[in-house]
């Protein structure tokens, strides 16, 4: 089979050995996978990022992949079955789902979409656990159930937060990440919502998805932003979906006193901040990542129900032979926001 995979820090099309599901698995094909920004990372920082999973003895993860090796990527997907294992019950051929990243193997638990051995979603066929698998209901496109996995870590970015109605949340960044942080804001009922980012169509975008006020980072700060909307003294809470080395000492800077920040952005490359300014102000300096199966639940209710609307973020479609080009479109944030990888284009 064909698959799209990283390289020497490129992404490559190769063919494959197809993958034959064991007891208690299920083979699936790819209806649609997202291009996520942690894959982007991951093209530029794999060894950072086995370094850091190593030192905190992540468990099973810089196991199971090595950044010298070739690396399976794609975790954002719905699928359709193609053939099931031994003792699989329940699931049948041509069934589609929306599909949660994992597998269960001889060798245990495993989490597919940055693993040497296990195809992923940047390829024709993939083996998933039947619990990884949620009908896709009320009729959705497949291919926008895709997105549920993305919209459940904005969610569980939001829950983190434990931001209250009357609050104003203030979000840094309108990427991907940023974008789901917002529709689950509103999803929520927060009023209140302020996007900032460089790119205009992303801030088009940040208010489709439910930010009453956009703002140019160039012309415009967040800070003036709460000035003008909050009452001057409840502080508010940032979401720092942008994740670059700066960000955090600068949104700490910005802040007023007994704010909240939740980082959400995948900063990969080391970074600093000055703790003087975190403790002189009272700042609660909080990290979020990743979704639980209500998450997960939630969020693809969300997409079916049209309460958030999927279809906006995508802005292209490409097979696997695209998947090269697709991750250097994706690096000029005026063109793209998400880009689905669909094998049977």
């Amino acid at each position: 089979m064909k698959a799209a995979i990283l390289r020497d820090s490129q992404m490559v099309v190769e063919e494959v050995p197809d993958p034959t599901p064991g007891p208690g698995q299920v083979l699936v094909e790819p209806i649609a996978c997202g291009i996520c920004g942690s894959d982007l990372h991951t093209v530029n920082h794999v060894h950072d990022i086995v370094a850091a999973a190593s030192d905190i003895e992540t468990s099973g993860f810089a196991d199971d992949l090595d950044p010298d090796r070739d690396v399976f990527m794609g975790h954002e997907l719905s699928c359709r079955v193609l053939a099931v294992g031994e003792g699989v019950e329940g699931i049948a051929e041509g069934q589609e789902f929306a599909a949660q990243p994992f597998v269960n193997t001889p060798a245990g638990f495993r989490v597919i979409g940055y693993h040497n051995e296990l195809p992923a979603g940047y390829c024709d066929q993939l083996l998933l656990s039947p619990q990884a698998l949620v009908s896709i209901p009320n009729g959705l496109d497949p291919r926008i159930a895709a997105l549920t996995e993305p919209m459940a870590v904005g969610l569980r970015a939001v829950k983190d937060s434990q931001i209250e109605p009357g609050r104003v949340a203030l979000v840094a960044g309108a990427g991907p990440v940023g974008l789901a942080i917002i529709a689950a804001l509103s999803t929520m009922g927060i009023e209140a919502i302020v996007a900032s980012d460089f790119s205009l169509s992303r801030r088009e975008l940040a208010q489709q998805m439910g930010a009453g006020r956009v703002i140019d980072p160039a012309t415009h700060s967040l800070i003036d932003a709460w000035r003008e909307i909050g009452d001057g003294t409840t502080p508010p809470v940032y979401f720092d979906a942008v994740g670059v080395p700066g960000m955090i000492d600068a949104l700490m800077q910005e802040a007023p006193e007994r704010s909240q920040i939740l980082v959400a952005g995948m900063c990969i490359p080391p970074d600093t901040f000055r703790p003087f300014i975190g403790v002189y102000k009272s700042l609660n300096l909080q990290f979020t990542l990743g979704w639980s199966q209500s998450d997960f639940l939630t969020s693809l209710s969300n997409l079916a129900e049209g309460r958030i609307d999927g279809s906006a973020l995508i802005t292209g479609e490409v097979g696997l032979d695209g998947v090269p080009q697709a991750f250097a479109d994706l690096s000029q944030p005026d063109t793209h926001v998400k880009i689905l990888v669909r094998p049977d284009l």
